[in-house]
């Protein structure tokens, strides 16, 4: 999977334990697990020091992309990700291109002592991940970002045919100190309601009837939810009041 792009559909719900227990039953039957079927995913988003790409993608633009670096728990992967986004469009296509190296690298990385490009060059990358990697280098250097907010859920993933892939996100927490892969004492919780489960449906083209009637069901509607958007409005809120 690494360095491919990712093009696809993606629909976003916020529901609650009874939802997903409901939905389950229909994605047992017609879906299976996901090579890793339950992970820890660690999210730690880069920014310029005033959030200017998080505040941009908030303004909902016609274009959009982040930057982020993804590992999960156990693993000495990381994924480092350009993420960018189509609006307008009645598909309102995603895509996500990325490139692996290990935790080691990375950390030299963020250090500023080299490029990911310098990291890559002489692996066996392909021209293509190579690419992906100037590409990162250029964010990192024209914007000037550095690892501002990490982003933590725990994850269980389902996939079935024509790249259908559906996933919960439960216990949400973030920290924007300590901005590295360990795990945090002090990570804040995000949800303090019940509808605390993010659901995801990833499709690359529509949705099978079947899910389409079991979402009607139990009448879930999709709704604009960027983890690091509402998370970043909460550390501001939480700034103001101190």
């Amino acid at each position: 999977m690494d360095g491919k792009v990712f093009d696809r559909i993606e629909k976003k719900y916020l529901i609650t334990n009874a939802d997903k227990k409901e939905l389950k039953k229909a994605i047992r039957k017609n879906m299976h697990k996901d090579s890793y079927h339950k992970s820890e995913v660690y999210n730690l988003y880069f920014d310029t020091n005033n959030f200017d790409l998080i505040i941009q993608s908030i303004d909902q633009p016609v274009f959009k992309h982040k930057l982020r670096a993804r590992s999960y728990g156990g693993y000495d992967r990381v994924f480092l990700e350009i993420k960018t986004k189509l609006r307008g469009r009645d598909l309102n296509p995603g895509y996500k291109r990325r490139v692996m190296i290990t935790h080691e690298e990375f950390d030299k990385l963020i250090s500023g002592k080299t490029t990911l490009y310098e990291l890559v060059r002489f692996s066996d990358k392909t021209k293509h991940e190579l690419q992906i990697a100037k590409e990162v280098d250029y964010l990192i250097e024209h914007f000037k970002l550095k690892p501002k907010i990490m982003v933590i859920y725990n994850r269980e993933s389902y996939k079935g045919e024509d790249n259908l892939r559906i996933t919960f996100d439960e216990k949400l927490k973030y920290r924007d100190y300590n901005l590295t892969f360990n795990k945090g004492k002090r990570d804040k919780i995000y949800f303090k309601d019940n509808h605390n489960i993010i659901l995801e449906i990833k499709a690359h083209e529509v949705l099978p009837l079947w899910l389409v009637s079991e979402l009607s069901k139990l009448h879930l509607y999709p709704q604009q939810f960027s983890k690091i958007g509402k998370i970043y409005e909460k550390i501001i809120k939480e700034q103001n009041v101190q």
